[in-house]
């Protein structure tokens, strides 16, 4: 009994040195302490002794254990392990793991998330939001953007120009800017309020473009010749990737230069020779300079040793003799300016590869490396300007439109949508604080990049399907008075482009984390490639070691987390917030130990199991959309108003964590495995649920009158209430709404009759008559009601309007025949 007893607790003591991931060396002097303990009591023997000396000595003496076990799996793993390709290389390589790195490896710090500093506006970042932000706002009508002109007014254009909207990253002695991520973001986000032709125009020269590449990689020279250009808006840039055969798929693009020497006024130039067709091209149509990637090839060995040099990138000008550019396509009605470029034996001097002919060859290391930190700016701002500007909007057209006498805000089904749309916003809004945050700290986070871009892009489509299901025909007929249609529209290109979000969610957001964010993962690909066998050998003897002890560290603490339902996890505060900090804990386990058991049972073929590899990415995603609502609730002071937001948000995220992890253990591949782990990860089922009815009326009735929460929820917005913002008009419409309510209400107690909401002038007459009310609650009335009118109407046209103008004079020039 006694001895049952020892073993029990010897159990014990390893699981919580496990649990706390102690040392190797703890490990052997805490069970050597506990077995000294139980030879003193007579409860163990010399066996127990031979037993933990087997053991003990391989594992503590370096050469041993080497020997035994780390050369032998050494040989295998090399067997075993798939070659990587130079672009998957340079893909996960490019760029850095930060917060999402400590989710990822199963024991988050709180403190350290809410250490990271809150993003800020410098005084000149936050006047440009005042000034030619808000100015250049009121200058777009986004329906003769969209359906007039197809483009925006050239005095939109020359302002962004005058007013360097396009050299935002620009460094200031180039004559740039020079914002922060977090100061560009914000003006996405308001520019997004307004149109999204505006923002996708300011947006794509900011993020994945020339300058970036410039001043990344470019020469001195390169850099003084483009960068002022840039800035001052006399140059237009634009960069082609895409390739109708590769796409996601960027790395196959079969697009080619080969090196070359050009007889030009009687010289030799090194140079060249470029074929391509590109399409999906932003700005091209209008583009003065052009970035192109394509496959650099040097058969007569002109600058280097190598015939096949990859993929490089070079500026190539508008005017070079033979380069096709100036159509358009058309993207869903929202058309920004997009179009193809072709060239075929098009000859460029040596020196338009940006960095010169050293940086040949880099260009998927450059692309990959900027695109990280660009694809979790442009595209997440654009889906989080969009969803505030909708929360605002839905919450304020639900309180003006009334079905039934009652405003259609409170009916539940209603509320349902609003609070997808409230609490989806609050939480796109703090993911793309937190991430503009380590960007403005330095950091490239390619993990990060690609949950932002995948998850809040999609979450936009949410929350537009939503805003469409609230708004009904409202929504539908487009027109001047509408303001969702064109982005219903658009939604799908936010999620196609930079990667498609299948793409992105099946196969990069895990690739990539399984890798760069892995304590152990890389230490054992990179000792592999070794050439010494002594040193790789070495090298890998320290990284299996630690991949062991932190793989049974996390069986431990998953298990333990999940028997619990880690009611004894830390947490930094001791209100409602606290299980959501300790769930996130317990999913950061799972996560980190689901991995390397994916990692061991299905090993290289891990990546071509892409439900796996998405599943697995949920669960990081979510817990880092979850972590980043957190921060921003404690970054704002943790007012009590918001938590509805918060839980809603933390809750939908612990929700779709848990049934991604469900689905994950029904579809493991190793089918022997499926039932121990769901014994041990989720033994008492599915423990979280979607958020309550009751937290989705807070929120709905928090999108429906203005206060400090909703004020929060869509802080940055363009709100004036000017001729062309809709948004703006909408605001202005909810206020007098709601001072008109009181009056309307007094008159229908007085009268003792509940009249419909409607003719409000009417019924300010009725009350002056009768002396329920003065002439400026009178006056309240009547304005309300034409607000009301205006909120609630749709547009109609002459049919000739909504024709093509060739169309329609060949209508007019057949009804004079016809007469």
């Amino acid at each position: 009994m006694f001895y049952f007893i020892w073993l029990m607790c010897l159990v014990c003591l390893f699981c919580l040195l496990a649990y706390h991931r102690s040392s190797l060396t703890s490990f052997t002097l805490a069970i050597a302490i506990w077995l000294t303990a139980g030879s003193l009591f007579d409860i163990v023997g010399q066996f127990s002794w031979f037993i933990f000396l087997v053991i003990a000595i391989p594992l503590n003496i370096s050469s041993v254990r080497q020997h035994l076990f780390s050369k032998p799996a050494f040989k295998i793993f090399r067997k075993i392990m798939p070659e990587m390709s130079k672009t998957e290389k340079e893909a996960i390589d490019a760029g850095t793991t930060w917060w999402e790195a400590d989710l990822f490896r199963g024991e988050p710090d709180w403190h350290k998330l809410h250490n990271i500093p809150q993003p800020r506006l410098s005084p000149e970042e936050q006047a440009f939001l005042n000034g030619p932000v808000e100015t250049v706002c009121s200058m777009v009508s986004d329906w003769d953007t969209t359906h007039k002109y197809a483009d925006l007014s050239p005095e939109v254009w020359q302002y962004l120009k005058d007013n360097k909207f396009f050299a935002l990253i620009i460094e200031k002695e180039y004559g740039g800017l020079e914002f922060s991520a977090y100061a560009q973001s914000c003006v996405l986000q308001k520019l997004m309020g307004t149109s999204t032709v505006l923002a996708s125009t300011v947006g794509v020269p900011n993020s994945l473009g020339p300058a970036e590449l410039l001043q990344q990689y470019g020469t001195e020279q390169q850099k003084e010749h483009y960068l002022p250009k840039l800035a001052l808006g006399l140059e237009i840039p634009c960069f082609a990737l895409t390739s109708p055969e590769a796409g996601s798929d960027a790395g196959a693009i079969p697009d080619f230069g080969i090196v070359c020497q050009k007889e030009i006024n009687g010289e030799q130039v090194l140079g060249i020779s470029l074929t391509f067709n590109k399409r999906y091209i932003t700005l091209a149509p209008v583009a003065t300079v052009i970035g192109l990637a394509f496959k650099l090839k040097d058969p007569y060995h002109l600058i280097g040793d190598k015939e096949d040099i990859g993929i490089t990138c070079a500026l190539i000008p508008r005017d070079t003799e033979g380069l096709e550019i100036g159509r358009r396509h058309f993207p869903l009605n929202v058309p920004f300016q997009n179009g193809p470029i072709k060239g075929e034996n098009i000859f460029v001097p040596i020196d338009t590869i940006i960095g010169g002919v050293n940086m040949a060859g880099q260009g998927w290391r450059m692309l990959v490396e900027c695109l990280s930190v660009g694809r979790a700016i442009t595209l997440p701002s654009n889906a989080t300007g969009g969803a505030k500007a909708l929360s605002l909007a839905t919450g304020a057209y639900s309180r003006i439109r009334r079905q039934f006498k009652l405003p259609i805000g409170k009916m539940e089904g209603i509320e349902e949508a609003l609070a997808l749309i409230g609490g989806n916003t609050y939480m796109m809004d703090a993911t793309v604080e937190l991430s503009t945050a380590g960007i403005d700290l330095g950091e490239k986070p390619s993990v990060i990049s690609a949950i932002a871009k995948y998850h809040l892009t999609e979450k936009m489509r949410d929350v537009v399907n939503a805003a469409m299901d609230v708004h009904g025909g409202k929504g539908i007929m487009l027109g001047p008075n509408n303001y969702l249609g064109r982005g219903y529209q658009g939604a799908p290109v936010a999620i196609t482009v930079e990667g498609a979000n299948i793409l992105t969610r099946n196969m990069i957001i895990y690739g990539q984390g399984a890798i760069r964010c892995h304590p152990y993962v890389i230490a054992e690909m990179e000792s592999l490639a070794l050439k010494d066998e002594t040193e790789a050998i070495n090298a890998f003897d320290a990284a299996i070691c630690g991949h062991v002890g932190y793989v049974i560290s996390n069986n431990i603490r998953s298990v333990w987390l999940s028997i619990t339902n880690a009611i004894f996890a830390g947490s930094p505060y001791n209100d409602p917030t606290k299980t959501y900090y300790q769930q996130l804990t317990r999913f950061s386990a799972i996560l980190a130990f689901l991995s390397d058991t994916a990692m061991i049972t299905l090993g290289g073929a891990l990546k071509r199991h892409e439900r796996i590899s998405a599943r697995l990415g949920d669960l990081l995603s979510y817990q880092y959309l979850a972590t980043a609502t957190l921060k921003r609730y404690q970054d704002d002071g943790r007012p009590e108003a918001d938590l509805p937001l918060v839980q809603w948000a933390v809750e939908d995220s612990l929700f779709k964590m848990e049934s991604a992890l469900h689905d994950l253990l029904n579809n493991f591949p190793a089918t022997w495995l499926r039932r121990p782990l769901k014994i041990m990860l989720m033994p008492w089922g599915k423990t979280n649920s979607k958020p309550s009815d009751a937290i989705e009326h807070q929120i709905a009735k928090l999108l429906q009158e203005p206060n400090e929460s909703r004020d929060r929820l869509g802080k940055g917005q363009y709100v004036t209430a000017s001729p062309n913002n809709l948004f703006g008009e909408l605001e202005a419409a909810l206020r007098l709404i709601l001072k008109a309510e009181p009056i309307y209400d007094r008159i229908c107690k007085v009268l003792d009759q509940k009249f419909s909401f409607s003719q409000l002038h009417e019924m300010a007459e009725t009350g002056l008559e009768q002396n329920i009310i003065n002439e400026h609650e009178a006056e309240i009335l009547k304005q309300a009601e034409q607000a009301r009118l205006k909120a609630i109407n749709v547009d109609d046209f002459d049919p000739l309007e909504l024709v093509s103008a060739c169309a329609a004079a060949e209508m007019k020039q057949q009804n004079t025949v016809a007469a």
